[in-house]
């Protein structure tokens, strides 16, 4: 099996500005979403939501303790990732229409599905 990131950029105003009811209806979708995972024979491995870009740190420099850091975001951008899934599969095809499940809310319109380099 490979395993992917799946990236879930989103506007993190329209994520500060939804009502509750949005926020459970999103919750609702990613619980959804890892039950259909499961039953069409991927393997979730992982995942998180990320706090704002706005607590993030930012580390630029060129060599060991010749780093600056600074206040995040990396780029300032309408999107940011706001979380992620780690999932195993033979079948990213079906995973892209599994990860629609994510895209019926208006929080994610688009995902990113990125295979991960072997170590």
């Amino acid at each position: 099996m490979t395993e992917y990131l799946v990236l879930l950029p989103a506007s993190e105003s329209r994520y500060a500005a939804a009502t509750e009811q949005e926020r459970q209806q999103l919750h609702q979708a990613h619980t959804e979403f890892v039950e259909l995972l499961e039953r069409r024979g991927h393997k979730m491995t992982g995942g998180a939501q990320l706090t704002p870009s706005s607590q993030g740190l930012v580390a630029r420099g060129t060599a060991v303790d010749a780093v600056v850091v600074s206040d995040g975001p990396y780029a300032e951008s309408a999107e940011q990732v706001g979380g992620y899934y780690l999932v195993e599969t033979d079948d990213v095809g079906d995973l892209a229409q599994v990860c629609g499940r994510l895209m019926q809310t208006p929080f994610h319109t688009a995902v990113e599905l990125r295979p991960l380099v072997g170590m």
